[in-house]
């Protein structure tokens, strides 16, 4: 048996020689809890330390007791353990039977977090018959009474008073770093008490966090279905001490030679070929593609001004693409890359899964929050595959963590605010299943407006037959099929992790004169290009608006980061916007009027339309004026040739005005307008 009074008096000379200043501050400040290093517990002694890891229920009592033995004005100050050592910090998905009531340190996500509810810790009981009273610990789930008293007496005890202490069940799920493969994450149940559920920690609990828990290893019994004791037993962990841990790209370990390993790779002038070489070799082609998902794993700076309002650095990317040009497959690349990913597909995301649901919890009976992928991916990238499968109600929550960066809650008794830091690929298909050649690509792309206006870049990917390309795809599917050795990638896939990791910690740059400069000018000038229909000024396109600044400026520091400068140049600006006419020349050109329209891609009207569509009732009012109810056609085109429109053009305009509802045909070759 340990001697228990040893370790009292062994804890009181510990605190005492180590301790004595945080303790008098606990007390001032009216906490009700001392944290104590592990480490220089068993430099003290080793005994000591060793009994709080095979025995750590009975030493933390020893502890308490040693605590109350000091003239404190605070009563009943919980002992906490933190910084264990390395062999008691083992993963989830380790725990054993071996651990059961032993100390131990998890690390995780905080998948699902109940409600805090009030929990019976002891009760004490009067006996009817001698008076004298008892007290029952309340170790178990179910509430105990006492059986005899030692008078005799058995049964009908009167409840004096019972002890309550706040209580709160969180669900840590193992990191998706730490999996290997394509491995399922494990969960553990964690039991707070008391000072761990008070309101400054609970903040540390939020679904999404990433945190330490220092604890002790228990089982509980599983319910079975005739209600006899069960043999099978689920473990869950009642928490000692919490440490928040941030989840950011500071996760991987860069040691010095890695450092050395990356700044000469950073050195190379082809640094930014070598990179999208690396990206999904077994892909063949897509090399601007490749380059925007290169900055996009860079990532632009995230400013937080003295307002407290904050400026994103994430770049979010759309692929819209037919059947067969390997979307997926660049997803998939992506989420494996990124040192922190979650991949999603299509119509098994759901609105819940992916921001936050509130679930039923089965332990406090009451209300929990768990969060979904977006919040889960905080701070890394989440791949969405098959975007347009996904029904508007679910899309709808993209929209405020894309744009605000946070993730809002209001259901049932359950308001919070989460994290979504998080940097969006998505890849969906065109409205019909392939693109039709001689349509525009914006209006194929069946996405709402406000969603696809929040994405930075859209590409879209055709296939399109043509010989020397599919020749040189054959070829390079064939050659890899015959040896695999071919898709080894430039960069090895570690050291990408790395490269990554270490410019997101280490590498922030600002904005030079020069590319200040480039990207003012290419936007200024962009937007004062004054169109005209037949000679005559007309209503300007939007060619780029400030959502496509931000985004200019967020590549040009994602480009910087890939040469490991401080300094975003003119070149960086440059890079960005190739990056960014790319995409708009595909989805944002309006060909009629030569010009970027930003419209094509947010309304699905371009400005020239617009015009056309002014023009046309503008004409429609001027002959209403002159008391024509009933107006013919022939009236409205022999008008709007006369202000430079064609037959078709105009013809093209009454359908959508009676379309949307404006004008009705009340008999054939006549319109009226709608009152």
């Amino acid at each position: 048996m340990v001697d228990v009074q040893r370790q009292i008096e062994r804890f009181r000379e510990f605190i005492e020689t180590n301790y004595e200043k945080e303790l008098n501050e606990t007390t001032r400040k009216g906490l009700t809890s001392l944290v104590l290093d592990f480490k220089k517990l068993s430099e003290f002694d080793i005994e000591l330390s060793e009994d709080l890891i095979e025995d750590p229920e009975n030493t933390l009592k020893a502890a308490e007791v040693a605590l109350q033995g000091f003239d404190l004005i605070t009563k009943g100050i919980r002992v906490r353990i933190n910084n264990l050592i390395d062999s008691q910090k083992i993963k989830i998905k380790d725990i054993r039977a071996v651990n059961l009531a032993k100390f131990v340190s998890v690390e995780g996500i905080v998948r699902q977090a109940s409600d805090v509810r009030p929990q019976v810790v002891s009760a004490k009981f009067e006996c009817p018959s001698c008076g004298s009273t008892m007290t029952m610990l309340q170790l178990e789930q179910t509430f105990k009474e006492p059986t005899r008293c030692s008078c005799g007496r058995r049964g009908r005890f009167r409840m004096l008073s019972k002890e309550l202490v706040d209580s709160q069940r969180i669900v840590l799920e193992e990191s998706p770093e730490s999996l290997i493969g394509g491995e399922q994450p494990k969960r553990l149940s964690i039991f707070l008490r008391e000072d761990l559920v008070e309101p400054k920690m609970e903040r540390r609990t939020t679904p999404g966090s990433k945190i330490s828990v220092t604890g002790i290893v228990k089982e509980i019994s599983l319910p079975s279905k005739t209600g006899a004791p069960s043999t099978r037993f689920d473990l869950v962990c009642e928490a000692n001490y919490i440490e928040p841990i941030e989840a950011t790209y500071e996760d991987i370990e860069i040691t010095k030679e890695d450092e050395k390993q990356i700044k000469e790779l950073a050195q190379d002038p082809k640094i930014y070929e070598n990179l999208i070489n690396s990206m999904a070799p077994s892909i063949y082609g897509h090399k601007d593609i490749k380059a925007a998902l290169v900055l996009q794993l860079m990532g632009g700076v995230r400013k937080v001004r003295p307002d407290g309002t904050s400026v994103k650095g994430d770049i979010h990317i759309l692929l819209v693409g037919e059947p067969g040009t390997a979307k997926s497959s660049l997803l998939l690349f992506m989420a494996k890359a990124a040192p922190k990913s979650r991949y999603v597909a299509g119509r098994s995301v759901t609105g819940a899964g992916i921001s936050a649901a509130v679930v039923k919890d089965e332990f406090l009976r009451g209300w929990a929050l768990e969060a979904g992928a977006l919040v889960l991916a905080n701070k890394g990238i989440l791949c969405i595959d098959e975007l347009d499968k996904m029904s508007e109600e679910d899309t709808s929550a993209l929209h405020e963590s894309m744009a605000q960066q946070t993730l809002s809650i209001a259901k049932a008794n359950i308001q919070a605010t989460l994290k979504a830091e998080t940097t969006i690929l998505s890849a969906a298909n065109p409205k019909f299943g392939r693109f039709n050649p001689y349509e525009p690509i914006a209006p194929q792309i069946n996405l709402p407006a406000s969603l696809i206006n929040r994405f930075d870049l859209i590409f879209p990917v055709k296939d399109m037959p043509d010989k020397e390309k599919d020749t040189k795809i054959a070829s390079h599917i064939l050659e890899m099929q015959q040896n695999t050795d071919l898709a080894e990638p430039q960069i090895s896939f570690d050291l990408l992790k790395k490269f990554i990791a270490y410019v997101r910690q280490k590498i922030s740059p600002k904005l030079t004169q020069g590319a200040v400069e480039e990207i003012k000018e290419f936007y200024v000038s962009l937007r004062n290009d004054t169109p005209t229909i037949g000679g005559d000024p007309v209503l300007k396109p939007i060619p780029i608006s400030a959502r496509q600044l931000e985004t200019l400026i967020r590549l040009a520091e994602a480009s910087a980061r890939i040469r490991l400068s401080n300094h975003v140049t003119r070149k960086d600006a440059k890079n960005a916007i190739e990056i960014l006419k790319q995409c708009l020349i595909q989805v944002g050109f309006d060909y009629e009027t030569g010009r970027f329209d930003i419209d094509r891609i947010t309304t699905g009207i371009t400005a020239s339309t617009r015009n056309k569509i002014l023009i046309i009732k503008e004409i429609i009012e001027e002959i209403e004026k002159k008391g024509r109810k009933s107006i013919p056609i022939e009236d409205i085109m022999s008008e709007a040739a006369e202000k430079g429109l064609t037959e078709a053009q105009a013809e093209d305009v009454l359908h959508k005005l009676k379309q949307e509802g404006t004008i009705y045909e009340p008999k054939t070759g006549f319109i009226s307008k709608l009152s």
